[in-house]
């Protein structure tokens, strides 16, 4: 009976599905590191498509072109949102004209977010549906609102607070992510530890300047 039991749930659909997503990863990996042109990198996607379709999971596409080295087109973004289970993405190329052009291609088949906090209004204004965001952190009624009123239309209201704590977003990327918001949760009184291996803790020099960003903002 145990044994029966063990084969049924080894078997099961989802373990199926499972193991079929594993194998595809080497299959991912081989394409995206040999990737060559904009065909290949779609290839890839719609291979990381599959494994999420396997397992009925949506996916957003995460593109940091400074952590990366590459960025993605508009025109690949319109492939991109054909494919399956392709949701959503965290833009963070920061550039406008690019998204403007994005987001005007795909119009409502991908849901896009801002991911620099520098941008929540400008990207909300263009159809972003928010922001995905180290700055909500320390300050995540302050995110909110900025995001909740570019979406609402009220974008001088929006860019009033995305002015007014610019400085604080700049400090806040003064140093590779997430040692500086991890060294301004300390400062704030919470106990977040320290950024594990290789990153070290915040200099002095940008530990004084964010500090000061700071109490500007009555944060500390």
């Amino acid at each position: 009976m145990i044994i029966k039991d063990w084969k049924k749930e080894i078997f099961s659909i989802p373990n199926l599905l499972s193991l079929f997503r594993l194998l595809l990863i080497p299959v991912y990996i081989t394409i995206y590191l040999n990737a060559r042109n904009r065909e290949d990198y779609i290839l890839a996607a719609a291979i990381l498509s599959g494994r999420s379709v396997a397992a009925n999971e949506p996916i957003k596409v995460p593109p940091v072109p400074p952590r990366t080295g590459v960025n993605i087109k508009p025109e690949t973004y319109l492939e991109l949102s054909k494919l399956p289970l392709i949701n959503g993405a965290k833009e963070a190329s920061g550039d406008i004209s690019a998204f403007a052009k994005t987001v005007a291609l795909c119009g409502d088949n991908l849901n896009f977010y801002s991911g620099n906090d520098d941008q929540i209004t400008v990207f909300t204004a263009l159809g972003a549906k928010g922001v995905i965001s180290v700055l909500s952190n320390i300050a995540p009624k302050l995110t909110h609102d900025i995001a909740m009123l570019g979406i609402e239309g009220k974008t001088a209201e929006s860019a009033k607070l995305q002015l007014e704590y610019i400085d604080l977003c700049n400090a806040l990327f003064c140093d590779v992510n997430p040692i500086p918001v991890k060294a301004a949760m300390s400062m704030m009184g919470w106990d977040v530890g320290r950024c594990r291996m290789p990153l070290s803790p915040l200099n002095a020099k940008n530990t004084e300047l964010l500090k000061s960003v700071l109490e500007k903002h009555n944060m500390i």
